[in-house]
């Protein structure tokens, strides 16, 4: 009779993947990566990569740079693809069809693709928005109708499989989200009270109200025509 092997079988693991290329906001990556790293060290089975072409130190839109774990090839397959986004350096890469590709390659391989800020752009120019509600940075929401979505002012935005966050800080509230999502509501309440997030920004809450977009829209138009220099088609169809 053959013995039977005594090695326990490997536990799955959760993978949530973060999306690193030259330029991007920093804290639109570092906000939910918190959040879902503070998820993996309380609740067995969970684990965050950022991937990246390749292992080296990127630029971003701040004196930082930032280091991906793996790259694109060694990406264990994710639950989530998380895209974070950024200004110009985010308008340009909408031209990358090289990114853009692996976006599409690891959306495929994702159960949820989720994006913060203008790194819905880069979905909606990767053929992954069509037909869905989306959000983005509210200077830049308007874009996502030429890529085949519906923009949405909201903190975040849930359609299928697709998950997009507003401006910046709004990725934590999506993060925590899908964190009460997969491990649940204690889980993720946890999760916030270890990070203490609980704002109270010493201005108050920003007051929509008065806000004139109409009057970033040269501003805004500036830095796609600056970012997307070379690639006409690309920029006539978002400034038409």
């Amino acid at each position: 009779m053959t013995e039977q092997s005594s090695v326990p079988a490997e536990e799955p693991v959760t993978t949530v993947a973060f999306v690193l290329y030259p330029g991007l906001t920093p804290l639109d990556m570092v906000g939910p990566l918190q959040v879902f790293g503070a998820l993996s060290e309380l609740v067995p089975g969970y684990r965050t990569v950022v991937v990246g072409e390749r292992i080296e130190p990127m630029d971003s839109d701040v004196p930082v740079q930032l280091v991906p774990s793996h790259t694109f090839e060694d990406m264990p397959d994710p639950y989530a693809l998380i895209v974070p986004g950024g200004f110009r350096p985010t308008l340009a890469a909408m031209a990358d069809e090289g990114l853009l590709q692996r976006l599409r390659e690891a959306a495929a391989r994702s159960q949820v693709v989720g994006s913060v800020c203008t790194g819905s752009l880069l979905l909606g120019a990767a053929g992954l928005l069509e037909g869905r509600e989306a959000t983005s940075h509210w200077m830049y929401r308007d874009l996502l109708a030429r890529f085949g979505a519906t923009p949405v002012t909201r903190r975040w935005v849930e359609d299928g499989p697709v998950i997009t966050a507003a401006g910046v800080s709004a990725g934590i509230d999506m993060a925590l989200h899908l964190v009460d999502r997969l491990a649940g509501h204690e889980a993720a309440r946890t999760v916030q009270l270890v990070l203490e997030y609980d704002p109270e920004p010493p201005l108050g809450p920003v007051d929509w109200t008065p806000v004139d977009a109409g009057a970033f829209v040269s501003f805004a138009q500036e830095n796609l025509r600056t970012a997307l220099t070379g690639h006409p088609g690309l920029l006539a169809r978002l400034t038409a």
